[in-house]
Parts: structure tokens; sequence; C-alpha cells
């Protein structure tokens, strides 16, 4: 037992950080979607130094396709934060660190490529118990990494405090930690702080000897750093806020950063639209018995309200289930016909296109798939859908009726092998005896991937879609 015990780590231990670096916990970027590549960090919810437990929201991360959460997968205190807000790191990447609060965590940052500078290494060794270095040491360091070795080595060390005397003081490099142990121009030429005060202010930057203690006797302490901290901010905003101020309203252009689903929309169209051999069938459907439909239905409560894009969707769904041939997914060396059919319908957001998934859609009532439509629309365009309900999708439908767009075509989502572009309905004048008749008519125009649907294959899916709309009480049967 005595032999084992002489090699646990003692409290005096002058490097104490070696004993505790196991307890920090590593926040990485995770992967939130099944497609997630990188993630852009929209907003931190934790402040460096704020108490943390698992399970607690430490962030709000942008995918390919959402806004999701990111969680704390340990406890403690977020100590460090390495990724700004708005900037986006690959899945994997050490985004932040969270550890016991007098922990050490300078080898964790430098694992992530972000090590700290030797001085704040030798602000780290100037901080050990009395017990366990001599102040002459402590001081000989410190003198070492400022460079003032003309200074007659000498001070104290007592209750974890550093002193020295008066020196000239030596700007630090731009960026650069400065040393805790450096000279003070106040409380009687000498700086007087705690441990924990010197450590946040070499991982901050901050310069001690600038900083006034509000500790007994004028000592440092945590507080005093954290409004040092805030104060600097303060004064680094207001230069740039005065050249704001000073530009000119108007420039010749302006560059957006990509956001994850305008990167995953230009990844995805490059796949398609190039190597996918792509045909478009073009038909013209009569909705005079649909209108007829909704108001009737209408008449009937608010529960029962419709929209065309309703109808044209249960009608679909049902089309597709006849024809498994086009409810298909090209795997490259196979094709899978699915036998369920989840329908992806695209929506458009202030970030890009996004597809929310109706499972099952050709099994639901269709004012139930109305109901789902509705609310799934409306959490794509504020970016909370889940992963789940964007993934998964047979075939897609797309409309930009609304913006009055009477025909388009649209690029196959793969590996599906099909996509529906809805144009908006018209009333149009059609023969009919020896006159004319104006009926509400809508241009659908049908991509298909030449690899699996034949022309006749989706010309068929589409005369099958044209007797379901126009004959639009064969949905409810």
């Amino acid at each position: 037992a005595a032999q084992s015990a002489a090699h646990l780590p003692s409290t005096l231990d002058p490097q104490p950080s070696t004993l505790f670096l196991r307890m920090a916990t590593k926040v990485f970027m995770e992967a939130l979607s099944p497609t997630m590549e990188e993630g852009r960090l929209v907003k931190w919810l934790k402040n460096e130094g704020d108490a943390v437990k698992s399970g607690d929201v430490l962030a709000e991360v942008e995918t390919d396709k959402a806004i999701m959460e990111l969680a704390a997968r340990g406890d403690g205190v977020l100590r460090k934060r390495l990724v700004a807000e708005g900037e986006s790191r690959p899945v994997g990447q050490l985004i932040g660190v969270i550890a016991p609060a007098d922990e050490n965590i300078d080898a964790v940052i430098a694992d992530a490529g972000g090590a700290a500078a030797p001085a704040a290494q030798a602000t780290a060794q100037a901080a050990a118990p009395a017990e366990t270095k001599p102040a002459q040491q402590v001081v000989a360091k410190t003198e070492e990494t400022a460079g003032a070795s003309s200074v007659p080595r000498g001070g104290r060390e007592s209750q974890g405090e550093v002193s020295t005397p008066p020196q000239e003081k030596t700007p630090a490099p731009p960026g650069q930690p400065v040393q805790a142990s450096g000279a003070a121009e106040g409380n009687g030429g000498q700086t007087r702080s705690s441990p924990l005060a010197r450590r946040l202010a070499s991982e901050r930057g901050l310069d001690l000897s600038q900083v006034q203690g509000s500790g007994p006797g004028g000592r440092i302490i945590k507080r005093d750093i954290e409004s040092a901290q805030a104060a600097a901010g303060a004064a680094a905003a207001r230069p740039a806020a005065t050249a704001a101020t000073a530009a000119p309203a108007a420039s010749d252009y302006v560059d957006i950063a990509l956001t994850q689903i305008r990167k995953t929309i230009a990844k995805r169209l490059v796949e398609s639209i190039g190597p996918i051999p792509t045909f478009y069938l073009t038909a013209e459907f009569d909705l005079s018995r649909v209108s007829e439909m909704r108001t009737a239905m209408a008449e009937m409560g608010d529960d029962f309200k419709v929209s065309i894009n309703d109808v044209l969707m249960k009608a679909v769904a049902t089309a597709l289930a006849q024809h498994p041939e086009v409810n298909a997914h090209w795997l490259g060396d196979r094709i899978r016909q699915h036998h369920r059919v989840h329908l992806g319908m695209a929506v458009a957001t202030d970030d890009g296109l996004i597809v929310p998934v109706i499972f099952d859609a050709d099994r639901k009532r269709m004012s139930d798939l109305s109901r789902e439509a509705r609310e799934l629309a409306k959490r794509a365009r504020e970016r909370k859908l889940k992963p789940e309900e964007y993934t998964g999708s047979t075939f897609s439908i797309s409309n930009l009726g609304m913006f009055g767009i009477d025909q388009f075509t649209a690029i196959i989502n793969p590996p599906e092998t099909a996509i529906l572009a809805i144009g908006a309905a018209h009333d149009v004048a059609v023969p009919e005896g020896d006159g004319y008749v104006t009926r509400k008519r809508v241009r659908v125009t049908m991509s298909c991937d030449h690899r699996a649907v034949d022309g006749a294959v989706g010309a068929r899916f589409l005369q099958t879609l044209r007797r379901l709309v126009e004959n639009p009480l064969m949905l409810v049967f």
C-alpha cells in the first residue's frame, strides 16, 4: 500500500494541473443531422465562467437543414469558448472546454491548435503554492519571461500572493497574454493578486498592473478581472462604432456568407443536374371539380378547409402508391421501389430551400395531410425541424404557383428518381360545344431520371394523376 501511495499525485505537486486534466470535458462540433459535415455556431447560450450541468444547452448550431441545440456532455464550468458566434467549424472539431474552475486547461486548448503562449505557462508556474516553489524562483521566472534580467531578484510569496519590486514596464506584443507577475503602478508599487485572478488575466490577455484591485489591501480578485475585461471590450467597440458611422451609407456591393443550408443546396444541385440524365413531361389539369369540392368542404367548418396544393399533394401520394416505379430511389447498382409513400414538399425559407417529409402521405385523410403540411412548413421557416422530419422522402413536389409562376422545371433531389413542379392555377377559356367556357387549370411538369424512369412510365403516372385531380371524390375512398 505504501508503494502504491508513493505513486499518487500529491496536493503539493508544483504542477497540479496534471492531476485534474482528465476531468475536463471537451465540447465538440457534433453531427446534429445525418448529412451534417460542418456547423455554424449561431449563438452561445452559456458564457465563459458559467456553471454547466450535463444536458444543459450550450449553444445554437446551424446545420445543413435547421438550427439545433448543442448540449453539454459533462458537469463543471464553461472555461473556454474557442469559436465565435457566426463562425463555422467541421464536425468533430473542438469548440469549447468544460472543466472545474481551478483546473489548468492549457493542454486541452493546445490540443485544439490554440496552445497557450509560454507566458501563460510561466504564470501557471508562478501561481503554484508557496510550499512547493520558493519566492525567489517565482520572481526569477517572471523576470526571465518579461525580459527584465537587470532587475534584482527578490520578493515575497504568502498565501498564494506574489509581489515584485517596481520595474520598468515592457509593452507586450499584440494578442500575447501579459505576465501576471508584472510590475504595478499602484498599490505601493506592488501587484497583489489571487492565483485564480492571475490565471484568468493570462488567459484573457489582461495586464494586471492596469487592474484596480477590490480585495483586502487592494488585492486583485476574480471580479476585478471580469470588470477589466468588460471595460476593455467596451473601449474596443467604440472605435469600431465610430468607423461604422463614418462609412458611406451605400457601397458598390455586399458579400453574403453562405449559410449551411445554402452550402448543402449548392452541393446537392451539382450532384443532380449534371450527372442525372433528366427529361421533362408537362401536363395541364382541370381544377374545376377541385374548386367545387374545396367550397363544399369549407362550408363544413374550418377543420375541413384545404388548399389546392393540399388536394394536389393527396392526389400525388395516391398516384405514387399505384406507380411504385416512380416512387423509387436510384442507388447506382440497383433501383429501390418503395412500398410506402413519403412525400417531400419543398419549402422556401430566408436561408434557402428545405424539404420536410409527410410520411405515409397516401394513407392520411386530406384534412390531416393539410394540417401536417402547414405545421411542417411553419417549423421549416423557423428552422426548428428535427432531422427525422426532413429525411427519408421517396418523391418530392415543388409549388411556385403562389408566386404567379405558370410553369417551371424542378431539379431532382437524389436519390429520388423524379420530382413534380406545380405552377399557378388560372382561369382559362377552353372550347366546349360551339363556344368557350372558363375553366380553372394548372400546369405541372415532372422531372424524371431517365436511368430509372422511362418516358412511358412517367406519362402513365401523369395520366393517373390527371384522373385523380379531375375527379377528386376518388381521393376520399
